[in-house]
């Protein structure tokens, strides 16, 4: 199981979240504990990089970036975006 770590900058941008997307964000976390590989690569050209992305939320308004440290068994939540 992997650690997350949230950034101050992630803790910032929770609380602007909407009601309707916290359940969505919930569910990504738990999904991000046991696999963060299987989000999407950040970038298309480097698809075994360790920055990687996931949508949440209603219509995916949401994402989550994030980097994850295999050898520490660590996901570093670094920004939380709402589009919607």
């Amino acid at each position: 199981m992997y650690r997350l770590i949230p950034d101050a900058a992630v803790l910032d941008q929770l609380a602007e979240l909407p009601n309707e997307a916290l359940a969505a964000y919930a569910e990504i976390l738990d999904v991000l504990q046991l696999t963060p590989w299987n989000g999407r690569p950040q970038h298309d050209a480097n698809p075994d990089g360790a920055v990687r992305w996931w949508p949440f939320g209603p219509d995916h308004a949401g994402q989550i970036i994030y980097l994850i440290h295999e050898e520490q068994q660590e996901v570093h939540l670094l920004l939380i975006q709402w589009l919607g």
